[in-house]
């Protein structure tokens, strides 16, 4: 199972960001959900800010290019083996950033990924 940070996660039910937590979670993934409003997702608490971590496969966005900007050096930092940029998140200069530091890039939907097995 891939170690996967979802950024951008929200509490709201209805937000994609928060659909793609229970989806990783019930797909056996461990989950770190980072978001800027506290709240849950299922037993998860939304982590505020950038936390250390270790051993992250996967760096899900749910964040606007524009606000993607004061996480580079962090999700860089965390030498993630992939990010995926789901829609409306696509931004060329991270993608860039990614693949400078051989980071994988994907330009895909985290839900139709796991639903089709190719997460």
């Amino acid at each position: 199972m891939k170690k996967t940070l979802v950024l951008g996660a929200s509490p709201n039910p209805i937000r994609f960001s928060h659909k793609a937590v229970k989806s990783l979670v019930r797909h056996g993934h461990e989950v770190i959900p980072i978001g800027n409003k506290e709240g849950d997702i299922m037993w998860q608490k939304i982590i505020i800010g950038k936390p250390k971590l270790k051993d992250i496969h996967t760096v899900t966005l749910y964040l606007n290019p524009n606000n993607q900007k004061e996480y580079y050096d962090y999700i860089i930092g965390l030498s993630p083996k992939r990010i995926i940029f789901n829609p409306g998140s696509e931004n060329q200069e991270l993608i860039e950033l990614a693949m400078k530091n051989n980071i994988e890039v994907s330009i895909a939907c985290t839900l139709i990924m796991l639903n089709s097995n190719k997460y």
